[in-house]
């Protein structure tokens, strides 16, 4: 299996266990699922029953997460449209740099230049479509996934840099 890691923060973003979708090649395309979870869990302590203590049962319950959400622990974050931007510009400078350190070929550097530039158009024309997530360590420099939906409305979808990310093999 091969986890994706934001090359700022470490934090897991994803694996190849889900269906990745490279898009104008520089993002990825992660297609979810909402799932229900149980909350809480039926602890055995070990003890004897009583037959004349009346059982105590936990309140189940159970709640419904975005599954790539809850899997790599992505949490919501909230920006407007100029903290975003410049979150973006400051992002795109230090993964440029990142990729220039670990000695990308020029011609990936410039795909990533002009790619990500094109996409970040995309993104303030539907500013408002999108949710933000933040990685696992909350670090405000890493990277900032974008959850939006398909056309039916219901189908979530997250989108990741693709040159945010590096592969390591689990």
């Amino acid at each position: 299996m091969i986890i994706y890691k934001d090359v700022i923060s470490g934090d897991e973003m994803i694996s190849d266990a889900y269906d990745m979708k490279l898009v104008d090649d520089v993002v990825y395309e992660v297609d979810c699922t909402m799932v229900t979870i149980k909350k809480g869990a039926d602890v055995d302590i070990g003890a004897n029953a009583s037959a004349e203590e009346a059982s105590e049962e936990l309140e189940d319950g159970s709640e419904t997460v975005n599954n790539v959400c809850h899997s790599f622990r992505l949490q919501p974050t909230s920006y407007d449209k100029k903290s975003y931007l410049g979150h973006l510009k400051t992002y795109m400078k230090t993964v440029k740099a990142k990729l220039v350190e670990n000695g990308a070929a020029p011609e990936e550097v410039t795909t990533f230049e002009k790619g990500a530039q094109a996409f970040a158009k995309k993104i303030v024309a539907n500013f408002k479509d999108y949710e933000f997530l933040v990685g696992e360590s909350m670090d405000i420099n890493g990277m900032v996934p974008l959850l939006n939906y398909r056309e039916d409305g219901s189908t979530p979808f997250i989108i990741f840099w693709k040159h945010g990310m590096k592969e390591e093999k689990v």
